[in-house]
């Protein structure tokens, strides 16, 4: 990871388990400390494909926490912090998400700023685990150069 943390951003080494005919991959299981508590109700688990090289950024959400696993492919996400009353305003920090090193549950809470793009020459397969349904009103856009947030797609 580099850059500064931010506060409220977790990753958590996901399992995979190997098998002859392909992999394994687990993405929820009860006790997962970053998830949500589903007894009080599911948002929603949908997929988002990356094309090669593309740039889908910069989005925040208000008030629903997005839960990243990418395992098909791999993307470089970044996420910057400009929220007001936050320990770590003005942080940016940069991963990379994927197999076979990285695969995990990157946990973004609301507020928070995040763009990525897919590395390599395959297309990338991010789930997210959000805990709540989709709701336009309650996302924000910034095209991919805004200069407020100090990080350049290359």
């Amino acid at each position: 990871m580099s850059g500064n943390v931010i506060q409220g951003v977790c990753f958590l080494p996901l399992r995979v388990v190997p098998t002859p005919r392909g992999d394994v991959l687990h993405v929820l299981r009860p006790g997962n400390p970053l998830l949500p508590d589903f007894r009080d109700g599911f948002g929603e688990l949908y997929f988002s494909e990356v094309l090669p090289g593309c740039v889908k950024a910069w989005k925040r959400h208000t008030r629903q926490t997005q839960r990243f696993a990418v395992p098909v492919g791999r993307i470089g996400i970044a996420l910057h912090d400009d929220r007001p009353l936050s320990s770590t305003r003005g942080a940016l920090q940069v991963r990379e998400l994927g197999r076979p090193d990285a695969y995990g549950l990157l946990l973004i809470p609301p507020m928070v700023w995040y763009g990525f793009r897919a590395l390599g020459p395959h297309p990338a397969l991010i789930c997210n685990c959000a805990d709540t349904p989709h709701d336009p009103a309650e996302g924000e856009r910034r095209p991919p150069d805004d200069p407020r947030i100090p990080y350049r797609f290359e």
